[in-house]
């Protein structure tokens, strides 16, 4: 709570520059302070720390910023109450802060420093715990860098996230982000873009600048976005490439290479969004050759002309799962690395071998306060594969129960971002055990809530 009251303190001197900087991002890699360089008149320190050029000319320049998060969580009937139980709840923090360089043009090196730290939760997990690392080091080589095209070459350190963040995620819902160590060499032209990269993923330890790559993950792959097409506005096209030394699914464990080939349409058009997703992948663990799939919609309809401007949303998932023991294939689905809290902060289970209906409205409260609720139901997507955690370790086993229904979840969340720098979030999620669940182990319905309070500048 101490630490609470003293980041709100320190960010009151922020909220008087919140229309003039309302570019912060997630990625804090993708924001561009250059505009800058030309404003003479209304200079302060806080456009000094986001422009402070190093040349007569301005044409180098460093640029920091930083993101601090506080959360408190508490669980009732964590892991539907098996293993050891918090009765008091824990705090997580998390530290990130980032020197950008610009060299002209063709140059520039962004390092970013991060602290995940854990108060009171037993034995924590490398998601949760990592004390102080390098979360990204790397050159940028603008070969080509202009408004309509680009042409440029990343090496080092970094983060990586593409579409709708199902199978490649910053992971920013836990308390660790995750990140890469490789070669990306980034592409566009007016209304395509392309990304090709080569990486192994960074292992988190529990120790200080100790995260290394770990040469037992590899990823490769390749993503193409096309932008501004007729009828279905945007299309996504991709190939990942993944190998893993060690892969443990319910049926088979291993040496893992697999190859995802997918496409995602996505756009709006007046009060509707839309992004529907398939995947099929295809590859080998150990001696069984992998035939896997998902595909899901994500729909929604905003009502403008209503108080509170509600919007209904539904979202459904086919997520494949392995259809017969001791055969010769796999066909559960591997999300790779998706979001940690892929539905929702609870973070219950993980995309393979489900089925999940998911239907939701949320309302604009005011202009800077959302309130969202939503209601998810699970079910195995088939009886003879187990459950699995996010990031495919298996939860429980296929062959508990033939029953299918894994559970109901209820979620709701109040969001208030005063302005671009604050972000504060309250919620609560109720799971409710059903059949494959009270088969498998204790089977307790769980009770979760949380806050944060969030500043980035």
């Amino acid at each position: 709570m101490k630490n609470i009251i003293l980041t709100l303190a320190l960010l009151i001197p922020f909220s008087g520059f919140a229309q003039e900087f309302p570019n912060l991002k997630s990625t804090r890699q993708d924001e561009d302070y250059s505009f800058l360089k030309n404003d003479t008149i209304n200079k302060n320190w806080y456009k000094t720390m986001k422009f402070l050029p190093i040349n007569e000319s301005k044409s180098a320049y460093f640029s920091f910023g930083g993101d601090i998060r506080f959360q408190y969580f508490y669980a009732k009937n964590e892991n539907w109450g098996n293993g050891d139980q918090d009765k008091d709840g824990y705090v997580l923090s998390r530290y990130l802060f980032h020197s950008d360089l610009h060299v002209g043009k063709y140059f520039r090196a962004f390092v970013q420093l991060q602290s995940s730290v854990v108060g009171g939760r037993i034995d924590p997990s490398p998601v949760d715990a990592n004390p102080l690392e390098v979360h990204q080091a790397f050159a940028d080589f603008n070969f080509i860098n202009e408004k309509s095209k680009k042409l440029i070459l990343r090496a080092g350190r970094q983060e990586l996230s593409y579409g709708s963040q199902r199978l490649v995620a910053l992971r920013d819902g836990p308390n660790n982000r995750q990140s890469f160590d490789g070669l990306k060499l980034m592409t566009g032209k007016e209304n395509m873009s392309a990304d090709f990269f080569f990486t192994h993923y960074v292992a988190a330890r529990d120790g200080i600048f100790d995260d290394k790559s770990n040469q037992d993950r590899q990823f490769w792959g390749s993503y193409f976005v096309l932008n501004k097409v007729p009828l279905l506005k945007n299309i996504d096209v991709y190939y990942l490439g993944y190998k893993r030394a060690k892969a443990n699914f319910d049926d088979a464990t291993g040496k893992e290479i697999r190859h995802s080939m997918g496409t995602r349409i996505w756009g709006k058009s007046g009060n509707w969004r839309y992004d529907g997703e398939a995947v099929y992948q295809f590859g080998d663990v150990a001696e069984k050759n992998i035939s896997a799939w998902t595909t899901s919609i994500n729909g929604g309809y905003r009502f403008n002309s209503i108080k509170f401007h509600p919007e209904i949303g539904f979202k459904t998932e086919l997520i494949r799962g392995d259809k017969t023991k001791d055969d010769s294939k796999l066909q559960t689905f591997n999300p790779l690395f998706p979001r940690g809290a892929y539905f929702g902060l609870a973070s219950v289970i993980g995309p393979s071998n489900l089925i999940d209906i998911h239907p939701s409205i949320s309302f604009e409260i005011t202009k800077n306060i959302d309130w969202i609720i939503d209601y998810d139901m699970f079910w195995r997507y088939s009886g003879n594969d187990g459950i699995y955690a996010p990031n495919t370790s298996l939860i429980y086993p296929g062959n508990t129960t033939t029953k299918k229904k894994i559970g109901n979840q209820l979620e709701t969340e109040i969001v208030w971002e005063p302005n671009p720098f604050l972000y504060f979030r309250l919620e609560a999620t109720w799971f409710q055990a059903k059949d494959y669940i009270k088969a498998s182990g204790m089977g307790k319905n769980i009770f979760f809530t949380g806050i944060t309070t969030q500043i980035r500048f």
